[in-house]
């Protein structure tokens, strides 16, 4: 495309939010890298002269994060060290019109769904051939895998079916050629990721076919760990456990965001669920999967909640000692069902809450940390740093769960598996010397 610099366009990625949308910046990336055009992710060295900030609209703070990128990036091509701006993403999937009034110096606006319109804006063709081929931001060793799009639940504090749309699954066969590929590449690591995992196949399929798309993706050579991100609690699908349970590369690992466990607050929040139904579904995948990792996500001040509420909510942690808690402060989104009702906790009071809850879960990780110590694990290596290394048993993924701090005599690379004796035990991180 045609600027006022006479140097070749170098096309810089910012992105913000999920995994999700992690991934669809690597795919912009590899269309663009196959158009010739030069492309980085968070590039450094300012050496760029056209920015794509890919945006998250999911709530206030991340809402306010994108925001203040997006000018932050105006403000460089006022003071022109850039040549263009453009925006894609779910916040400007769900605030297009109000961005274009608010900040017009971005050059174009493009919803979470126009990649093609985005490339013709660069002069780039799109490229169907290119199907699951991307340029990966992430460490080379693991990458996320998107199985599907969008989302058919109706949980009332959620905007993100308004931003993502109705729930689209990508076909077994192209999935497991993506992760052919993945590997050839160098990974050893796949975190699929969705809206929700356990809805998988239902529209092209017409049934749940994840356990069917487990046992293809374990089949791939080299794929040493498969992970799942974000189960639905609600009819759950236990086949899913029965593959993890015959499978050595799947992780014993299940994300599975609950949102709430008082009763009043799982039918507010429309979850087609109660706090028994949970508790009983808790105890089968543990009684099928024994030594499961479960991570589940919170809110801490839905409308109406009480303190009666958050006990609850703490009493049901402390019984079931979930391996890793998120915690959200409600966010009141316009568009959901949610926003009918009146936000009446001020976000003080919210966050207080989140962390009443996050105590309990504190002690709780710590004590299930401290059984670790005196036995050895599969551990992944990430990275080098400050000296030392850190990686990942089966139980943690990236950025979210425990690392262990590895001490080891000889030399390690980011992709190595080592064995890891535990030795030291912190409340969310583990220490541990390589064992030969």
């Amino acid at each position: 495309m045609k600027t006022k610099t006479l140097r070749k366009d170098k096309v810089n990625i910012i992105t913000l939010g999920c995994s999700k949308n992690m991934v669809d910046s690597e795919v912009l990336s590899g269309q663009l890298q196959a158009n010739d055009i030069d492309v980085v992710h968070e590039n450094r060295k300012l050496d760029h002269n056209i920015v794509i900030v890919n945006t998250c609209g999911f709530i206030d703070k991340a809402k306010e994060e994108s925001i203040n990128t997006i000018l932050d990036q105006v403000d460089l091509k006022r003071r022109g060290k850039l040549d263009k701006v453009y925006v894609t993403g779910c916040l400007s999937e769900r605030y297009k019109n109000n961005l274009e009034q608010e900040i017009p110096e971005v050059d174009a606006y493009f919803g979470t769904m126009e990649l093609p319109l985005i490339l013709k804006q660069l002069e780039a063709d799109y490229k169907a051939e290119l199907l699951g081929e991307r340029l990966l931001a992430t460490p080379s060793h693991y990458a996320y895998l998107k199985i599907s799009e969008g989302c058919n639940r109706t949980c009332s504090f959620c905007a993100i079916p308004l931003m993502r749309g109705q729930h689209v699954s990508k076909s077994i066969d192209a999935l497991v050629k993506e992760a052919e590929g993945l590997v050839k590449r160098g990974v050893k690591e796949v975190m699929l990721i969705a809206q929700e995992l356990t809805y998988y196949g239902l529209d092209i399929y017409k049934k749940r076919m994840l356990p069917d798309l487990l046992n293809r993706l374990a089949d791939v050579q080299g794929l040493e760990w498969i992970r799942l991100h974000y189960a639905y609690p609600s009819k759950f699908p236990m086949e899913i456990l029965d593959v993890m349970r015959q499978r050595d590369n799947i992780c014993n690992y299940l994300d599975m965001p609950l949102q709430h466990a008082s009763d009043n607050m799982l039918k507010a929040m429309r979850r087609q669920i109660t706090q028994a139904e949970m508790n009983d579904l808790i105890a089968a995948i543990r009684e099928t999967v024994p030594g499961i990792c479960l991570r589940t996500t919170l809110i801490a001040g839905f409308p109406g909640e009480t303190q009666d509420d958050v006990d609850d909510l703490k009493g049901f942690l402390k019984r079931h000692r979930f391996d890793r808690v998120g915690i959200f402060s409600y966010s009141h989104e316009e568009g959901t069902s949610a926003h009918a009702l009146e936000d009446n906790i001020p976000q003080e009071e919210k966050e207080r809450r989140a962390q009443e809850v996050m105590e309990v879960q504190q002690e709780i990780s710590l004590e299930k940390n401290q059984e670790k110590v005196g036995q050895v694990f599969k551990t992944l290596v990430d990275k080098k740093e400050a000296g030392r290394y850190l990686g990942r048993t089966e139980f943690d993924s990236v950025e979210v769960d425990n690392e262990v701090i590895i001490n080891s005599k000889r030399k390690l690379q980011a992709g190595d598996f080592v064995n890891v004796k535990i030795t030291k035990a912190y409340d969310y991180d583990l220490e541990g010397e390589v064992v030969e």
